[in-house]
């Protein structure tokens, strides 16, 4: 009965997060097209979030970004295809087009050295994850951990946040990602043991799935960020520069 009620609760909650705020605006001046010119398998495409779970997870992480997708496929000549995989506040996990996030800013973040044998691995366990549900769990994690700030040192709260319950039939974007990628021994803020003398080699320990966050892909040293102007040959030479209009209305100005 009680899980039920949660259950309830939750899609309820669900449904209210997920509404657009308004009064959103994008400053990247890349467009969808660019960043499908550059995008491979493998590479995480963090995406700033304008609803109001978007606004929680920013909040709590002191981050831009909000969610997390994993590209799944090459991109094919219509953008429109479905290529990345994410899990979604109401539809779970699924493969959604670039498109989806053509008006929002985004950041591509690649790990390094992969072999096409470890990415097709990668994906290939992601993608056994479709169809499964949003983790609720995330919903009660979020408003537990915003309304009343834990009462010890913020250096400590890290270890402290799980987000999730960890279920194997239940994700949520940035657990999914990170379980993916501790499936195939790819680091990305692992715990580093104490190391030992002659030269030996430091051990290292992995952080549970459900501690992530979509900032973590963003900071981690393990993760090249891909800008498509600066993959495409930018020369800010060729830039032509006008006089900022006037006229403009006063949401419109920088």
């Amino acid at each position: 009965m009680l899980s039920t009620v949660k259950r309830v609760i939750g899609r309820f909650l669900a449904a209210y997060l997920s509404k657009s705020l308004p009064g959103y605006r994008r400053f990247d001046t890349v467009s969808i097209e660019g960043v499908a010119a550059v995008i491979e398998p493998g590479d995480i495409l963090l995406v700033e979030g304008n609803t109001r779970i978007s606004v929680a997870i920013k909040y709590l992480t002191q981050s831009s970004w909000s969610h997390a997708c994993l590209c799944a496929e090459p991109v094919a000549t219509n953008i429109d295809a479905p290529i990345l995989l994410e899990a979604d506040l109401q539809n779970g996990v699924q493969l959604v087009p670039l498109t989806k996030y053509a008006n929002f800013n985004l950041r591509i973040c690649r790990p390094v050295g992969l072999t096409k044998a470890e990415s097709n691995t990668l994906i290939d366990f992601s993608r056994s994850k479709i169809g499964f549900q949003y983790d609720l769990k995330n919903i009660f994690d979020l408003i537990r951990y915003l309304i009343q700030k834990p009462a010890v040192p913020n250096r400590y709260r890290r270890s402290m946040i799980g987000l999730g319950s960890g279920e194997p039939t239940k994700a949520i974007c940035s657990t999914l990602i990170a379980e993916s990628f501790q499936y195939i021994d790819y680091p990305i803020f692992p715990r580093r043991g104490e190391e030992g003398g002659d030269g030996e080699v430091p051990t290292y320990y992995k952080r549970h799935f459900t501690h992530y966050t979509p900032r973590d892909f963003d900071v981690s040293p393990y993760f090249r960020i891909i800008k498509p102007t600066v993959e495409q040959g930018f020369n800010f030479r060729n830039l032509v520069w006008e006089e900022l209009p006037t006229n403009l209305p006063t949401n419109e100005k920088p």
